[in-house]
C-alpha cells in the first residue's frame, strides 16, 4: 500500500538568486582547519560503518561530529622554518564499543582513519609526527544505542535539512577556483602554494569580487620579493582563470592575501611551514565551514546542522540536509519549467525517516508556468526519493556523497 506523505509543492516569494542585486559565496579548502575537522570525522564515520558491518552486519550507534582540531605552533621564515609544536586533533562525541560480546577498538580506527586522510591529501604535514590525537568518543546512551536495535529505526532528532538547486553563476565560480586552485596541475606549477585556500566572492549586479587567502610555503620562497612576485604571478593567473569560467559576469577583480604589508618584511607575508594555517594560527570545528553541497551560501536558507561525522542510519542532521540537495537537483534536472527549487526535510524523532513531519518543494517556476503544471511531478520526485531512502543511505554510508 503506497503510504501517504506530507507533502507540499508552492511558490517561492523571492527573487531567484542570480536576480537579486547582490551575492555572498564562500568555500573553505581542503587544509582549513575546518574542512579538516569535517573530512577526518567523517573519514572515521565511514570507518566505523564498514567495521560495524563487516564485524556484526549491520551499523551501530555513533555520532563524531564534535570533533576539532588544535592548532599547533610552528616558525615559518623563507627558505624553510621549523615545526615547535604539533596540531591536535580531538575527536568527540559517541560510539558503540561493544555489542555481543565483542569489542570494537574505536579508538584505533579513528586515529588510522584520520593519519589515512592526511596522507592522501596534505602533502606536507607528517600524520606521525605534526598530529597527535586524543580519543575523547565515548559510548553511546542505552536510549540512543537501543533505537538501532528496533525493527524500524526512527529519526533522532526533530530537524530539517534544506538543499536548493541549480547553482548560480557565482557558487559555480567559487567551487571551481578552489577546485582549480588545489588541483594537481596547478600545484605542480605553483608548488610554493600550500592546500589551505579560502575563497569569498562577493557579486554586486553583473561585477564580481572575489578575495582568496592562500598559505604560502616557506621552503619554495627564498625572500620578500620572491614571496610578492609569485603572489602577483598567481592573482593574474587565477584571474584569468575566472575570465574563462564565467558567462555573464562582466567584471572581475581577484585579490590575494589581503593582510599582506610589504612594509613589514617576514612579518608581512602569509608564509606557513606545512601549508595550513592549522599549523600555528587557526584551530578548526567540525560544523563551522562548508555545508554539504561545499559551499557557505549566505543568500540561500541553510541548515546548522554538522552533517560531517553524523551516522547515515538514523541522524536526520547528516541525511535529510544531503538527500534535500539530491532531490532538489533531480527536481530541477527533470521538471520542465522549475528555474529555482529550495527542499525543505522536516523529521520528527522517533518517527521513520521515510515519513517526515513535512516535506516541501518552493519553486521559482519560468514566466510562462503555472504552479498547476508542475505541482504534480515535483511531488512524485519526492515521494520517490523517500520510498527508496534506505537505499540512498546505504551510498551515504559507503561514502558516495562528498559532504564538505
Amino acid at each position: 500500500m503506497k503510504k501517504q506523505r506530507n507533502i507540499a509543492v508552492e511558490l517561492a516569494s523571492a527573487l531567484p538568486v542570480e536576480q537579486q542585486q547582490t551575492e555572498l559565496v564562500e568555500r573553505k579548502g581542503l587544509a582549513h582547519p575546518d574542512t579538516m575537522c569535517d573530512s577526518i570525522m567523517e573519514a572515521v564515520c565511514i570507518a566505523l560503518c564498514k567495521e560495524y558491518t563487516d564485524r556484526f552486519g549491520r551499523i551501530l550507534h555513533h555520532n563524531i561530529d564534535k570533533g576539532m582540531l588544535v592548532a599547533g605552533n610552528t616558525l615559518p621564515q623563507p627558505g624553510g622554518g621549523k615545526v615547535i609544536e604539533p596540531m591536535k586533533i580531538i575527536f568527540g562525541d559517541r560510539a558503540t564499543y561493544t555489542h555481543n560480546g565483542t569489542v570494537v577498538p574505536v579508538g584505533e580506527i579513528a586515529e588510522a582513519a584520520a593519519k589515512k586522510w592526511l596522507h592522501k591529501n596534505l602533502r606536507f604535514v607528517d600524520p606521525e609526527v605534526n598530529i597527535i590525537y586524543q580519543n575523547e568518543i565515548k559510548p553511546g546512551s542505552p536510549e540512543l544505542t537501543d533505537a538501532f536495535a528496533r525493527p524500524v529505526i526512527g529519526a533522532n532528532d526533530t530537524s530539517v535539512g534544506v538543499g536548493h538547486a541549480p547553482s548560480t553563476e557565482t557558487e559555480r565560480v567559487v567551487m571551481a577556483v578552489e577546485q582549480y586552485l588545489n588541483s594537481n596541475t596547478f600545484k605542480h606549477a605553483y608548488p610554493e602554494t600550500g592546500k589551505d585556500i579560502k575563497i569569498m566572492a562577493f557579486r554586486k549586479n553583473r561585477d564580481l569580487t572575489l578575495t582568496a587567502a592562500i598559505a604560502f610555503v616557506d621552503r619554495y620562497i627564498r625572500d620578500e620579493k620572491m614571496y610578492f612576485e609569485k603572489k602577483q604571478i598567481i592573482q593574474d593567473n587565477l584571474t584569468e582563470f575566472i575570465r574563462c569560467k564565467h558567462q555573464s559576469i562582466e567584471n572581475v577583480t581577484v585579490q590575494l592575501n589581503t593582510l599582506d604589508d610589504p612594509e613589514r618584511g617576514q612579518d608581512g607575508m602569509y608564509l606557513t611551514v606545512l601549508g595550513t594555517s592549522a599549523e600555528n594560527g587557526d584551530g578548526g570545528q567540525v560544523g563551522r565551514g562548508n555545508r554539504v553541497n561545499g559551499l557557505i551560501t549566505f543568500n540561500r536558507p541553510q541548515s546548522l546542522e554538522a552533517a560531517a561525522g553524523k551516522n547515515p542510519v538514523n541522524h536526520v542532521g547528516k541525511i535529510y540536509n544531503v538527500l534535500s540537495h539530491e532531490i532538489a537537483r533531480r527536481i530541477h534536472k527533470e521538471v520542465n519549467g522549475v528555474r529555482e527549487v529550495t527542499v525543505y526535510l522536516c523529521s520528527q524523532i522517533g518517527n521513520p525517516l521515510d515519513e517526515p513531519l513535512q516535506a516541501s518543494a518552493s519553486l521559482i517556476l519560468e514566466e510562462d508556468m503555472h504552479l498547476d503544471d508542475v505541482r504534480k511531478d515535483v511531488a512524485l520526485i519526492i515521494q520517490v526519493e523517500l520510498a527508496y531512502i534506505g537505499v540512498f543511505m546505504e551510498q551515504l554510508a559507503l561514502g558516495k556523497y562528498e559532504i564538505c
